[in-house]
Formats: C-alpha cells, sequence, structure tokens
C-alpha cells in the first residue's frame, strides 16, 4: 500500500457500500418477482422502483463529493466508473422487473429464476467485498467468485435461448421473455464490470 501524506476523504467507502447493500435489496425484490404469482408482482416491482430510486441518489451522491473533494482515497476517475457500474446493475434488474410486470408474463422460465438467484449471489458477493476496499485485503477472492458467477449465468442464458427458440414457441411470447433474459444476463455483466473496476482500483493500490 502506497504511503500518503494528505487526508482521505473516507465518507467514500462508506457511500460506496451504502450503494452495494441497495443491490442486495433489489435482487431480493427481483428473485420475488420472477417467482410469484402475476398478480403479486406489481406491488414488488413499485417496491423495486424505489429501491431504484435511492440508488440512483446514492449514486449522484458519490458524483456529488467527486466533484467537491480535492483528495480522494484513491483515483477519482476509479471511483467514478465504479459508481457508475453499481449503478447500471441496479438499472438492469429494475428494468427487468418492470418488463415481466408489463408484459403480464403468466410464468418465467427456470432458468429466468436462476439468472435471479445468481444475480442474487453476485449482489451479496459485491457487497461484502466494498467495505474490503479500505485495507484492499480479500477482495481477489470476491473478483472471483464474481467472475465464476458471470459464468454460470452465460450458461444459463445460452441454454435458456436455445429453448426458447425450439421450433413451434409463439414468436411474441419468445420476444417478451427474450427481452426479460436479455436485461438479466447484461445485470450479470454488470456486477463483472463493477469486479474489474475493482480489481483495477486493488492494482493500483498495491
Amino acid at each position: 500500500m502506497r504511503w500518503r501524506l494528505t487526508p482521505r476523504d473516507t465518507t467514500f467507502f462508506d457511500l460506496l457500500t451504502g450503494a452495494a447493500n441497495h443491490l442486495v435489496e433489489g435482487a431480493d425484490l427481483l428473485e420475488q418477482i420472477v417467482r410469484v404469482d402475476p398478480a403479486e408482482r406489481p406491488a414488488l416491482a413499485d417496491r423495486m422502483r424505489q429501491v431504484e430510486h435511492v440508488a440512483d441518489g446514492a449514486t449522484h451522491e458519490i458524483m456529488r463529493r467527486l466533484n467537491s473533494t480535492f483528495v480522494t482515497p484513491f483515483d477519482r476517475a476509479d471511483i467514478y466508473a465504479l459508481a457508475a457500474s453499481l449503478d447500471d446493475c441496479i438499472d438492469d434488474m429494475d428494468a427487468a422487473a418492470d418488463l415481466v410486470v408489463l408484459y403480464r408474463l403468466d410464468g418465467m422460465p427456470t432458468g429466468a429464476r436462476q439468472q435471479a438467484e445468481i444475480l442474487g449471489k453476485q449482489a451479496r458477493c459485491t457487497a461484502d467485498a466494498m467495505p474490503k476496499l479500505r485495507t484492499m485485503k480479500g477482495l481477489d477472492e470476491y473478483w472471483v467468485e464474481i467472475n465464476r458467477l458471470e459464468n454460470e449465468a452465460d450458461r444459463v442464458y445460452r441454454t435458456m435461448l436455445a429453448e426458447l427458440f425450439a421450433e413451434g414457441a409463439d414468436p411474441i411470447s419468445v420476444f417478451k421473455v427474450k427481452e426479460v433474459i436479455d436485461l438479466l444476463e447484461s445485470a450479470a455483466d454488470a456486477f463483472e464490470t463493477v469486479a474489474h473496476h475493482v480489481e483495477t482500483i486493488a492494482v493500483k493500490e498495491s
């Protein structure tokens, strides 16, 4: 770890941890949305939108502090990229939840439920990792696990695509479900991007 002779604003660690905790809440709601009866989904989607709104506020606070703080805990551009990628995770999950309700999907494929479960694991793993930015210790296990989960999400996604495009499938239903699972796949990719930014920071600070 490099020695610094200037004070650092450690509030960023708390803000990033808070932003990651919102992802856990959002992922939990998403898991419920893909599992419950359609009649129960609108209320859960409303809660998801509230979480997304609060998460946006957390991102804006990080950006505001970046613009008003002279000395940051690590590279300013890396903090910006990390905060933006955390925001991408919740945006994709919120969009997926919204489409499940808007498209009035009667049921969700088993693969979509598996995708949501993987996102929940990624969210919890990310939330556990953010406080470790203070010391940069134990983070290698985090990005390795996120990468493993993203690979698992890729396999589930490819399997679902093959099943969706099976002969005789209704084109409209295929289109609706594919939009949802594309967003779930995008969310898994966004979590991996978060891990890449964390790895970049850890390497620079080592």
